[in-house]
């Protein structure tokens, strides 16, 4: 880090849930200011939180990282660049001048001032300080004044220094990513994993990931696009670990087994290869999720989206759990889903046409509502048991990171 006096950009940092904590309130300040100087390593910045506020003092040329972080990091509501001016109602005027100034510039029409002061040694009240503040903007015919509905509203902030922004962007919300535990997630390449996942990192939970690549029968664009939806959640979650598993002599084993076996209670074994699968892919995310010391299991299922996915056929996938299965989407829709893909960037690539081992390997007729006997009849006629421990043994892993993606994208290192 070089000499503070080069730290010429602030920004002001709106914390969201966390501020309802009680006494281990600090614990999760501290994870969230640890988060953003993890995103912001190797950048010429400095983080401080006071008095339920976040600050990040920058260099000029690391505004696009610090923004950039800051539009990923879980667990504050908002941010916005701001001015740091004396606490003096002459200087605040001057400087909401300004910001209106630029507001003005970029189409705005209208505005009001939001002050807060928890100064209370100024002798001037919230309401005075913006009677005072908006009437030069107003009189000099900069903008003029909407309470209910502005283009912007400029906040002004009395604290250990006076802080005076525009529009605040509104970011991700929730709790810092760790306060929560650990979880694995079943990351496949479709739209409803990846926004699984970053549900639970919103609900502060780190997230790792498992993916179960059947190679020749899923091609390695299949694992690229798996690989490049892990990177994009690492974003949100500060680093992830992608444990890909090599599946494909647990699905022939699957896939020879449903083909022989007699029916069961009068429906076709075939029927039941999907189920098969997952609660073979519980099994190992079970030994993954163990030793890596996970404390739950994450999937992207929604009740009846898919055949694998009414309660009945949940209730068998879960039956092959050691640990508590979390399914974060399991009361939204399609549509739900797919905003929140594009809102995190993970719908371009889950659309993309490489298809996963779970289509590739489905039945025409798939079993609606079986029952857990008659699934782990199946399942025990698999004798897969050693299969499952050596795809565990052979998994390979990755790990992304938003600091890596942040040099790579921002070249921050080299402006430095």
């Amino acid at each position: 880090m070089e000499n503070n006096k080069a730290l010429t950009v602030t920004y002001l940092i709106q914390l969201g849930e966390l501020t309802l904590k009680g006494s281990n309130i600090k614990e999760f300040e501290r994870r969230l200011v640890q988060n953003l100087q993890l995103y912001l390593e190797g950048v010429h910045s400095r983080v401080t939180l006071k008095n339920g506020r976040m600050y990040v003092e920058c260099a000029e040329n690391a505004c696009e990282a610090v923004e950039f972080s800051l539009r990923h990091l879980v667990g504050i509501s908002g941010w916005a660049r701001c001015y740091v001016c004396e606490k003096e109602i002459e200087d605040i005027k001057k400087t909401v001048m300004k910001v209106a100034q630029i507001a003005k510039e970029k189409g705005a029409r209208t505005f009001k001032i939001d002050a807060r002061r928890t100064d209370k040694s100024f002798p001037m009240n919230s309401y005075e300080i913006s009677c005072e503040a908006a009437g030069p903007v107003f009189d000099g015919g900069i903008l003029t004044v909407d309470v209910h509905n502005p283009d912007v509203t400029i906040g002004v902030e009395l604290r250990e220094r006076c802080f005076v922004y525009g529009n605040v962007e509104k970011v991700c919300r929730g709790l810092p990513v760790g306060t929560s535990g650990k979880g694995l997630l079943l990351l496949s390449g479709g739209l409803d994993s990846p926004v699984a996942g970053y549900r639970m990192m919103r609900r502060g939970m780190k997230v790792e990931c498992a993916y179960f690549h059947a190679y020749p029968y899923t091609s390695m664009e299949a694992q690229k696009k798996v690989e490049d939806l892990a990177e994009k959640i690492s974003l949100y979650g500060v680093e992830t670990h992608i444990n890909i598993v090599p599946f494909t002599d647990v699905q022939m084993r699957i896939k020879e087994v449903a083909r022989t076996h007699e029916p069961v209670n009068g429906i076709a074994a075939e029927a039941y290869s999907t189920l098969l699968l997952r609660m073979c892919m519980m099994k190992t995310a079970n030994l993954i999720a163990r030793h890596i010391k996970c404390q739950c299991l994450i999937t992207g299922e929604s009740l009846g989206q898919v055949a694998s996915q009414t309660v009945e056929n949940m209730e068998v996938t879960e039956s092959c759990c050691d640990l508590p299965l979390l399914r974060p989407l399991v009361g939204m829709d399609k549509e739900e889903i797919v905003d929140i893909a594009k809102e995190i960037d993970t719908y371009e690539t889950s659309i993309l046409p490489y298809e996963d081992c779970c289509v590739l390997f489905s039945p025409k007729h798939p079993v609606l509502r079986a029952r857990v006997e008659d699934a782990m009849e199946l399942y025990n006629a698999l004798d897969c048991d050693a299969m499952i421990h050596e795809a565990y043994e052979k998994r390979e892993i990755k790990m992304f990171n938003a600091r890596n993606y942040v040099w790579d994208h921002y070249g921050t290192k080299d402006k430095q």
